[in-house]
């Protein structure tokens, strides 16, 4: 994966284990934005969490929260979705934060397979952002990141590995990171003790206009646009988005499932498959969506539509 650059916005996450925070002090101290740990399970709740959320707000720091999985069941990975949305009302809900809700999902306390990991992962995805309008992020160790597949590609990646010159190694499903999570020692002014620091691939600008609190669509189809679930070969490979009678999906998830080739070029907002530039792409919360049935015709492969449950299943024809 790519290096930290000095360009770069500068982060921390906190829980209870920080104590009192003067987020005035870590403003001043150059750190641009914080997610902040919110709950756990289907029951904890961080003491802090309130009180360091409208403390972050209050001095500018760009606010984020997370949810540390327990799960171990596709049902039980969604009860703690359903929580972790409850938790984040006390702090007007996940639409009113900066940056969207976080998914920490680091270790199998149920000895999962990793088909059952990612199945987890995917349902406490679906269900948070079903409940929040908003997509999440997935955070994770650069180890464990090797049990999650193609179904995640789509969603961006924050990435735990502690050093101040190995990058992050390259995994099956992400070859970039949007977050690097680079170390768990450091200091900040208004924190007494250790924090995790955080890097953002962007600047502050760009971190703020990739996840602006809700979707970028334009104007001519804000009424008519249905969120859905796009489906592979009978299995969930993320969100789609419904414009009127077109069906968009993620661009990485359908390049994936195709077994393309793909590129986002976010200065000029141009998507490439296999080559090819694309003329019609959604930019979704960061997220570039591109219309499903004419990509999948020209590579052969077959659309069908449950309008009943709003679902898309490709279907591969050499499957």
């Amino acid at each position: 994966m790519q290096r930290r650059n000095s360009r770069n916005a500068r982060g921390i996450d906190v829980s209870r284990y920080q104590g009192k925070i003067d987020w005035k002090a870590v403003k001043a101290d150059g750190i641009s934005f914080a997610f902040i740990k919110a709950s756990q399970g289907q029951r904890y709740v961080d003491p802090t969490f309130t009180t360091n959320a409208k403390g972050a707000r209050a001095a500018g720091v760009l606010l984020g929260a997370y949810h540390f999985v327990d799960a171990i069941s596709v049902e039980t990975a969604k009860a703690e979705a359903r929580h972790f949305a409850e938790v984040l009302e006390q702090v007007g809900g996940g639409k009113t934060l900066d940056l969207p809700p976080v998914m920490d999902y680091e270790n199998n306390p149920g000895n999962l397979s990793k088909t059952l990991i990612s199945a987890v992962a995917l349902a406490f995805l679906l269900e948070l952002e079903r409940l929040t309008g908003r997509k999440p992020i997935i955070y994770t160790g650069n180890a464990f990141a090797a049990n999650f597949n193609a179904s995640l590609g789509g969603y961006p990646l924050w990435i735990a590995r502690y050093s101040d010159t190995r990058v992050p190694r390259d995994t099956v499903t992400w070859k970039r990171w949007d977050i690097w999570q680079y170390s768990d020692s450091g200091k900040v002014a208004g924190i007494k003790g250790n924090v995790d620091m955080n890097e953002y691939s962007g600047t502050v600008d760009e971190l703020r206009t990739r996840f602006g609190k809700g979707p970028t669509v334009p104007a001519q189809d804000t009424e008519s646009v249905t969120s859905g679930v796009f489906r592979v070969n009978g299995k969930e490979a993320g969100k789609a988005l419904l414009y009127g009678s077109r069906t968009y999906v993620p661009l990485r998830s359908l390049a994936n499932a195709l077994s393309l080739s793909y590129r986002w070029d976010n200065t000029s907002k141009e998507a490439y498959l296999n080559g090819s530039k694309l003329q019609t792409v959604q930019l979704v919360e960061g997220t570039a969506y591109v219309q499903l049935r004419p990509i999948a015709d020209a590579y052969g492969a077959v659309v069908s539509w449950d309008q009943k449950n709003k679902i898309a299943t490709l279907t591969r024809g050499d499957k």
